[in-house]
């Protein structure tokens, strides 16, 4: 049994807690509201209403702790130096469509840093957590990053630019960095869910993953998760500033500059 902290007992309690109804509007999503803002990018009742459930859970244990959320955005604290980073659901177009890959995600900034994260595939019941300093779990199985050093034998994933989403110039980037990936690797996957891609890469399904795009609740809780099962995380300059570039190359130590360095040159 992997020992675990009072703050991951909080956050995981709270995603468990939202999935429940959520699970329940998946069964039923042919009668689930839904309205668009924008194009390709929705939002449903379901959304909202796993926000407002993870905010409750969360506020009820830690108080003083700020918010921000992707649909309420952000909601100042009494400390100034916490707030948790919440995704009701990543992969909210797969929810929708029927198709059983999305994520609860919470992360919990500490002055800057997370130092908690938690990913939760509720269809499947996999839990995908790490505190900083003590590693990475799949439920209450220690996770870790592929040991696969050649290229060529590797599988990675990335998210493509849809409708109202990027310019023409950048699905014409996309499609670059997929074409030299393609070409030197086993595969890319495009599944959907960032925070399940960045999960995937901690536990050894995927050797890499890239994405460019993101919103800080995508990726918060998959970046501790990678780095805690060993991965290298990186914005697309080789940096650590992916939640404010909205970009991210994770990957197995072997393989993280191999793929970082390909996707500049795709994009150069």
């Amino acid at each position: 049994m992997a020992l675990q902290s009072a703050i991951i007992n909080v956050m995981k309690q709270a995603a468990r807690k939202a999935s429940i109804r959520l699970k329940r509007d998946y069964g039923e999503v042919d009668q689930l509201q839904v309205s668009q803002k924008g194009p390709s990018d929705f939002v449903t009742a379901a959304d909202v209403r796993t926000e407002r459930i993870l905010k409750e859970e969360l506020t009820r244990a830690r108080p003083n702790f700020g918010f921000l959320m992707e649909e309420a955005g952000e909601v100042k604290g009494v400390d100034p130096n916490c707030r948790w980073i919440v995704d009701p659901i990543d992969g909210t177009t797969n929810f929708i469509h029927g198709i059983a890959h999305f994520a609860i995600c919470i992360a919990l900034e500490e002055l800057g840093q997370i130092t908690a994260g938690v990913i939760l595939d509720p269809i499947n019941e996999q839990l995908f957590w790490a505190e900083k300093g003590q590693g990475a779990f799949l439920n209450d199985r220690r996770i870790r990053a592929s040991a696969r050093t050649n290229f060529s034998q590797s599988i990675f994933a990335t998210g493509i630019p849809f409708n109202g989403r990027g310019t023409p110039f950048d699905h014409e980037t996309s499609l670059k960095e997929i074409g030299a990936v393609m070409s030197a690797s086993a595969g890319i996957r495009r599944f959907g869910s960032a925070a399940l891609d960045l999960a995937y890469v901690a536990a050894g399904r995927f050797d890499g993953f890239w994405e460019s795009g993101l919103k800080p609740w995508d990726i918060a809780a998959g970046i501790l998760v990678v780095r805690e099962a060993g991965g290298i995380v990186s914005d697309l300059t080789g940096q650590d500033k992916m939640l404010d570039t909205g970009s991210i190359v994770a990957a197995n130590p072997v393989l993280h500059k191999p793929l970082l360095d390909m996707i500049f040159s795709a994009r150069n």
